[in-house]
């Protein structure tokens, strides 16, 4: 099993309380020099208990319970609602512009996160669930702050301490519990921006040695968003999530385009009827069937590689609207170029940062991407599910794994369930296209308000088709079996058999030989032979698999040199 929050917690409390060395120098925590370690030791457990507490997703009596189980086969994820608890906690008190407000007193987030949670109760999924945007934010933040120091605006204290906690935050994935506003939330993503500075700016703080909030040591706004806005700093984030999430769901398609190839190869041998309008076609191999999979799959790979490319142009810099008020004439370069480092990717500035500030075709362009993918997907779900249909009274001619019971009422019934899923988020991803495209468009003049809900589409998008893909290939597609003697049946009872006679025999006689197989139930070999319009040996030659599922073409009857 894993280990538990809490062990996380305690072992996260106790590094930042010792303090460690970052990037910048090595920050002074608060077992600094001259102090014992049994007191840092004891400072940290202090912090772990405490912080256990005030978390809001401290964990409650059903957890506990689960926790307490004897160790299982798998770990499983369960999904969570969980709430901030006040009543009896206890607080500090923190200023804004609305006035006073309290705060749980190891609460890494401040009084205007606080507000938001207030204001934007709504899809109950809070920004910590993106952990990719998590990273990004605390990455630009990071960036932010490098750029700040080499100019000679953040010195090299606060520097050196944001710098510590922004690596903290963006590798250690216990963090994204403090990240608690709502993933849908009004103000273009203000409160995620001030969420991220207030986890940052504390975090930093007990790095410290000091308290949470004691924002006179390290501010939020002053120090962790100096010389950004939202407007710049949000957007930024949001490109480079996409850019972090993209990389599950292309590994997924990979994997499935790797699946579906070997079944190709397996089934190569298969012969099978194709198929047109859900009517019987010409005869082909189940492996070519698969390796169309195959094919489509990896076209997506390629589109999706090109499309997120988009993503790496950035109007970090830009601030407010685009003019960079507030920000030193040096600044954006460097604060990119500390980004592409950080980040590992290579990002580049904008070259109009006004256009750049207010235009989300990119993410029109990367949703429709992701549409394209939900829809290929879907469309191969229902094919695995009509080939597999009955056992008895469908197609049956490949056999699904049973994974569940498909009835609580018909005993021995295996439903298609992981087709099934799939196909259901593809309608969410497709739904969620739309979504993106209304939000792009109603943005006004130098900026789009509606970019959180962008961001959660696309995030949503990402997560929910790496996830089905990645079960579709493991609960599905490598376990997929053909069932090779209904395969051979279905041609040989097939009137489709007389396409591949048509070039010998002619298009009249090859439609007589059909209506007649259709009319008397018999099968096309044997009207042929019956008539004497090839001798078995030929018959045979021209229903040969390679014959019927590759080029070839044959001279009429009595025609032969």
């Amino acid at each position: 099993m894993a280990k538990t929050a809490s062990d996380t917690k305690a072992k996260r409390s106790a590094k930042e309380a010792a303090g460690g060395k970052g990037v910048i120098g090595k920050a002074k925590g608060a077992a600094g020099t001259g102090k014992k370690a049994a007191k840092a030791e004891a400072k940290a457990a202090a912090i772990a208990a405490a912080e256990k507490a005030a978390r809001p997703n401290a964990r409650g009596p059903a957890a506990r319970a689960t926790a307490e189980k004897p160790p299982q086969e798998e770990d499983l994820a369960v999904a969570t609602v969980r709430k901030v608890a006040m009543e009896g906690a206890k607080t500090r008190s923190e200023h804004d512009l609305l006035g006073d407000g309290e705060v749980p007193a190891e609460a890494l987030w401040g009084v205007h996160t606080k507000r938001a949670v207030a204001n934007f109760p709504i899809t109950g999924v809070p920004v910590g669930h993106y952990p990719e945007l998590v990273r990004a934010l605390a990455l630009v933040k990071q960036a932010a702050a490098r750029a700040n120091h080499r100019l000679g605006y953040l010195p090299e204290g606060k520097a050196r301490i944001i710098d510590e906690a922004c690596t903290l935050v963006a590798t250690d994935p216990a963090y994204a519990e403090a990240f608690v506003v709502d993933a849908i939330q009004g103000g273009a993503g203000t409160s995620t921006n001030m969420n991220a500075n207030e986890v940052i700016a504390n975090v930093g703080l007990r790095l410290m040695g000091r308290a949470p909030g004691d924002y006179a040591a390290l501010h939020p706004n002053d120090d962790v968003n100096m010389a950004q806005s939202t407007n710049d700093a949000y957007p930024t984030a949001l490109r480079l999530a996409v850019i972090f999430a993209t990389q599950p769901l292309v590994k997924a398609l990979d994997d499935l385009a790797y699946a579906f190839k070997s079944k190709a190869v397996e089934f190569a041998d298969v012969l099978k009827m194709g198929r047109t309008q859900l009517q019987d076609a010409v005869p082909m191999t189940l492996g070519q069937e698969f390796d169309g999979f195959h094919a489509t799959i990896k076209e997506d790979v390629a589109r999706l590689t090109e499309i997120v490319g988009l993503f790496r142009e950035v109007n970090l810099g830009a601030t407010a609207i685009g003019t960079g008020i507030n920000a030193d004439p040096r600044y954006a370069a460097l604060a990119v170029e500390e980004l592409s480092r950080l980040a590992g990717q290579p990002m580049v500035l904008a070259s109009n940062l006004i256009e750049a500030t207010s235009d989300l075709g990119a993410f029109v362009l990367f949703s429709g991407t992701l549409k394209r993918v939900a829809v290929k997907l879907s469309k191969i779900c229902n094919d695995l599910r009509l080939l597999s249909s009955g056992p008895r009274t469908g197609f049956g001619e490949i056999r699904l794994p049973a994974v569940q019971a498909g009835s609580s009422i018909m005993p021995g019934k295996v439903n298609p369930v992981i087709p099934e899923v799939v196909n259901q988020v593809a309608y969410m991803v497709i739904g969620h296209d739309l979504t993106v495209t209304l939000c792009a468009e109603g943005g006004q003049l130098q900026l789009n308000a509606f970019e959180p809900t962008i961001g959660y589409c696309v995030l949503s998008s990402l997560r929910m088709l790496s996830a089905a893909i990645d079960t579709l290939t493991k609960r599905c597609v490598e376990g997929i079996e053909a069932d090779r003697e209904r395969c051979r049946a279905l041609v040989q009872g097939s009137i489709g058999l007389v396409t591949a006679l048509a070039p010998t025999l002619g298009y009249e006689a090859s439609s007589r030989i059909a209506r007649r197989a259709l009319k008397e139930n018999r099968s096309v070999a044997e009207l042929v032979l019956e008539e004497g319009l090839l001798t078995e040996a030929q018959l045979n030659g021209l229903l040969e698999l390679e014959a019927m599922t590759h080029p070839t073409r044959r001279q009429k009857a009595g025609t032969a040199g």
